[in-house]
């Protein structure tokens, strides 16, 4: 007998002018889950280690591809300015949870454009944590009277 549950995550970008129009949307986007992800929230989650972590915030970034070894997300904004930013979790399905985040243009994410190119899943709120899943998208220019919305999706099926 073979089981098998197989993890995949989804995740889309949008770029939002402050009455509400979208002007950017990356559509839906596959994940890449570092091994570390894997370790540290998934085997040691099921083992039920006191190391074990559960995502909390969501990050942006100008730099390219998450390596399957990766620690940080290249090139990520995380500055005095640039900031993590909270999650709110969802459960889609009994077989999927949705993390969704805004970095509102009104609570000063950037002071000036910025061309967003990849994002990540994190655990902490600070440059500390491990990443759980990211990946790149086509670079977006986010201007500072824009908000991003964005929905990361991971399913077990």
């Amino acid at each position: 007998m073979r089981d098998g549950v197989r993890i995949r995550g989804m995740f889309r970008v949008r770029l939002v002018e402050q009455k509400g129009r979208i002007v950017g949307d990356s559509g839906w986007r596959k994940n890449r889950v570092p091994n570390e992800g894997l370790d540290d929230y998934l085997t040691r989650l099921l083992s039920a280690s006191a190391s074990s972590k559960q995502i909390s915030r969501m990050m942006l970034g100008t730099g390219g591809l998450l390596a399957t070894d990766a620690t940080a997300l290249p090139g990520e904004l995380n500055t005095a300015t640039y900031t993590r930013t909270t999650v709110t979790v969802s459960i889609v399905a009994s077989s999927a949870v949705e993390f969704q985040a805004t970095f509102s243009s009104g609570s000063s994410h950037i002071t000036a454009s910025v061309a967003l190119s990849n994002i990540g899943i994190i655990n902490d709120t600070t440059s500390a944590g491990t990443i759980f899943a990211g990946n790149t998208y086509t670079s977006s220019a986010w201007n500072t009277n824009q908000s991003v919305q964005v929905s990361y999706r991971i399913t077990f099926a």
